[in-house]
């Protein structure tokens, strides 16, 4: 009789198991920004929110948590319950790090579960107007005339503009000095006020800021010109094709979370980016929409990983 009590126990605790998990979520969802405002992950969260929580069925809490090139707001959630309720949402810096910080205080592939690849994006290059450059190769041609003369501006070590400007430099030959900021928001205010003068940057974070003029993109990532900003040639046209530097954006659940709140999330986040309202809103920052679920995201994150790692090797790029 006693060794029958936890079999029954366990067989009336099922039920109630399985219709906690069918009714997931069953309240908000807090989604974790590891960059500052202002950048393009806080960008595609902001636009993306209201759709997202319709299709979930539950609001979105957004928390920007940024520090270390995405790997503060990244370790809140690997270390938070794998209950569903705390996701990450974050760009291509999250397979970058793996290379590029010597001891992370989690495992990428351990410790959380691709659940949604949102968007791709092109980066591009800026540069204040008050630099008397305006194409890339006067840009180059200035740079080697004064070799570390120039500085550049990114959202911290390890991050995608700071990898983009590492690429430029080895495909260019040039020597630039690289000034981290804590997150692409306060680097781009620092460009765009003149007290550092170019930088690489998402299409959608830097679209405003080239519309009003008050930066000057002169090219952008991708095999084809980005849709937000057509008149601004890619690398490829300039001469220089293996300056390709395009990002991506994708959610995170901690591992171990439950498959339901795995297969959930996918499809909510799916069905927000490709809602017909919102799709649009998102193509003219920059964004290309994709909304794959948890495999697709899965490769890129292998192949990505495995991409950057070489381009950190051969620029010999170290955290300070």
């Amino acid at each position: 009789m006693t060794r029958r009590r936890p079999l029954l126990a366990a067989a009336l605790a099922a039920p109630a198991l399985a219709n906690a998990q069918a009714a997931y979520p069953t309240r908000p969802v807090r989604v974790v920004i590891p960059f500052g405002p202002g950048g393009g992950s806080d960008n595609l969260a902001r636009v993306i929110e209201a759709g997202v929580g319709r299709a979930l069925g539950q609001v979105l809490v957004i928390e920007t948590k940024p520090g270390a090139g995405g790997v503060i707001g990244s370790e809140i959630v690997a270390r938070a319950d794998p209950d569903g309720y705390t996701a990450l949402l974050t760009d291509s810096s999250f397979a970058i790090n793996p290379s590029l910080v010597p001891r992370l205080p989690f495992d990428p592939a351990r410790d959380f579960i691709p659940t949604c690849l949102l968007a791709t994006g092109s980066s591009c290059l800026l540069v204040h107007p008050s630099l008397p450059v305006r194409s890339v190769p006067e840009l180059v041609a200035m740079a080697k005339a004064d070799p570390g003369g120039l500085s550049y501006a990114s959202g911290g070590n390890g991050t995608g503009p700071h990898l983009a400007a590492e690429l430029f430099k080895l495909a260019t030959g040039i020597d630039m000095v690289h000034v981290p900021y804590r997150g692409t928001g306060p680097a781009t205010n620092d460009v765009v006020a003149g007290h550092v003068k170019l930088m690489f940057n998402g299409v959608s974070a830097a679209k405003p800021h080239v519309d009003a003029g008050r930066l000057i993109a002169l090219a952008v990532t991708g095999t084809t010109r980005n849709k937000a900003l057509p008149d601004v040639p890619t690398f490829a046209e300039v001469g220089l094709p293996q300056v390709e530097a395009s990002g991506h954006w994708g959610v995170l659940l901690p591992a171990r979370s439950p498959e339901v709140a795995v297969r959930k999330l996918a499809e909510a986040f799916a069905t927000g980016v490709r809602d017909p309202a919102i799709r649009p809103r998102l193509e003219t920052l920059g964004f290309t929409v994709v909304g794959d679920g948890p495999e697709a995201y899965a490769e890129l994150l292998r192949t990505d990983t495995a991409r950057w790692a070489e381009v950190v090797r051969r620029a010999n790029i170290k955290l300070d």
